[in-house]
């Protein structure tokens, strides 16, 4: 058994099925002859895209794998992997490296060294007989603390060599989750019931905790809304009476105005990082904490109570510690803030509404989603967006209500990134309609990758939103726009979608909307994917309240 093939056996022992991969990697035919699926993408960063959306939507029980040859693969994939490390998802990379007598010398790319930046850990198998406690200390890695990608090299001269010994000793490492303190778990527990107005604030670890029913039945126990970050969007349902929405750079004013008036905000699973792209905590407020990453507390924010721990398992603590102080279970009367949000509620459809339902034409982006939203099955969907307006004006609008019914993201914001999520996430989830929502010129970064989905039968549907600008643009650069028509864009993308073989429509008016997202998902039905080309028109009108 050489390296390559004790590689394989290791992802073959971990559960793999499928690998992304381009363009040549030794490990490709070896996954093939030990049964592990190959997926050939257009470029790099889209099959490390795929991975992540397949660690996303498995919450990190499977862990999506991309792999790359020496050289300019390893180089073309970093931006990729630095994108899933911005948002802390796991996922194992796999580059070949240079042999032995080929290192530490220009212009050899070691990517353990290049990459170091953007993975939680990074290393290469220097010799065969470590490659098994490498593999199994990259595992560890992914499993445990923080999430985020592990890469491992695998030199060209150890992918060749004999593993040492007869058999291959690895065991799948185990999952370790610990609870919190039990006296930080009161000192929570005492400043939330002694707020007067406390808000919950879920980030992706709820998410990947799977902690959805316990930080449900946190809020409804102590009678507390919640929102959700732009990572932590679906880890409620939105549809929940004290449901406020999600909020990213946009947000709804649900999240906005109950955040204004809190006294205590508790996050679960949220690193509170300060960012463009994360809701601002309000100056004074009191701040409490539950996450499993020591390295994130007081980080950006000071932070007064912590709980240290799984998530879903100190929830289950405070939830325990809230009932031992209230017999009855209830520590407040329910609905003390149905009228409060129902009114802003109606303040914020008010504002919105009208651009939901708007006839016009062009069309509204907002009329797409509200389309959308009733033709599909919400429950059964998952839901991404690209960078820039097709995020800003989805976050606010779209209300997921089952776990990773949407994939937030943004921490960085590569544009075309949400079409390899849309591919990772169909696959980690077959049954479930996966929609990615990009603007023309995300298409342009990635929309190739299409091909990839067609040729290999992923039926996931892309819309695009195209309004011929990078919208906003013009503001930035307002001399390039107005002497060298700098923020214009132009494209058939419906044409190109069915050049690369996928079902594909133009749509013009809002009527016509409905009709093609149900050709779409008859499409995606048969294992083929549908690209939506939707005239929308120049919308800068977003959700910003902070």
């Amino acid at each position: 058994m050489n390296g390559d093939q004790a590689v394989v056996e290791v992802l073959k022992r971990e559960g793999t099925e499928w690998i992304a991969a381009f363009p040549y990697q030794g490990l490709i035919e070896q996954a093939v002859r030990a049964g592990i699926r190959p997926i050939i993408c257009r470029q790099e960063r889209v099959g490390v895209n795929m991975a992540d959306g397949f660690s996303r939507i498995s919450n990190g029980r499977r862990i999506g794998v991309f792999t790359m040859q020496s050289g300019p693969g390893a180089e073309n994939a970093y931006a990729g992997v630095a994108q899933a490390f911005a948002d802390s998802v796991p996922i194992l990379v796999l580059p070949g490296g240079p042999g032995a007598t080929s290192t530490q010398i220009h212009p050899v790319f070691e990517a353990p060294k290049h990459y170091a930046g953007v993975t939680k850990w990074a290393g290469s198998i220097n010799v065969p007989s470590r490659l098994p406690s490498l593999m199994r200390y990259a595992y560890t890695q992914l499993r445990h603390g923080r999430p985020g990608p592990v890469l491992l090299e695998i030199p060209g001269d150890v992918a060749r060599q004999d593993q040492p010994g007869d058999t291959l000793e690895y065991t799948p490492p185990k999952t370790y989750r610990s609870e919190a303190d039990a006296g930080d778990v009161r000192d929570i527990v005492s400043t939330l019931l002694s707020a007067s107005r406390p808000v919950l604030c879920a980030g992706q670890g709820v998410l990947m905790a799977e902690a959805t029913d316990e930080l449900t039945e946190l809020a409804e126990l102590t009678d507390t809304p919640m929102m959700a970050t732009m990572a932590g969007k679906s880890a409620f349902s939105e549809e929940h009476p004290l449901s406020l929405g999600a909020g990213g750079r946009s947000g709804t004013l649900m999240v906005a105005h109950f955040m204004r008036a809190a006294d205590f905000i508790l996050g679960v699973g949220t690193s509170f990082t300060r960012s463009g792209f994360t809701v601002p905590m309000p100056a004074g407020t009191p701040l409490g904490q539950i996450t499993n990453c020591p390295e994130d507390i007081n980080k950006d924010q000071r932070v007064e109570h912590v709980a240290l721990g799984d998530a879903k398992l100190v929830l289950r603590q405070v939830i325990d510690e809230v009932k031992r102080r209230h017999e009855s279970g209830k520590t407040r009367d329910a609905g003390r803030y149905t009228d409060e949000l129902d009114a802003v509620r109606s303040e914020f459809m008010a504002e919105w509404g009208p651009r939901l339902t708007s006839d016009e034409t062009p069309m509204s982006p907002y009329r797409v989603f509200h389309e959308l939203a009733s033709v599909v099955d919400v429950g059964n969907a998952i839901v991404t967006h690209d960078a820039g307006y097709p995020r800003d004006q989805l976050v606010p609008m779209w209300r997921p209500t089952t776990p990773r019914g949407y994939i937030g993201w943004g921490k960085s914001t590569q544009l075309g990134y949400g079409l390899g999520l849309a591919m990772g996430a169909k696959l980690a989830a077959p049954e479930r309609h996966v929609i990615n929502v990009m603007g023309d010129a995300a298409f342009g970064m990635t929309g190739l990758d299409i091909e990839t989905a067609v040729r290999s039968r992923i039926g996931i549907t892309t819309i695009v939103l195209n309004n011929g600008v990078m919208t906003g643009y013009d503001q930035h650069m307002p001399e390039a726009t107005a002497h060298w028509d700098s923020n214009e864009l132009a494209g058939d993308y419906a044409d190109i979608g069915a050049a690369l073989g996928a079902h594909a429509q133009r749509v013009e008016t809002p009527d016509e909307l409905a009709g093609a997202f149900r050709a779409a998902f008859a499409a995606n039905a048969e294992g083929r994917p549908a690209v939506v080309e939707a005239m929308t028109k120049a919308e800068k009108a977003v959700s910003l309240h902070w």
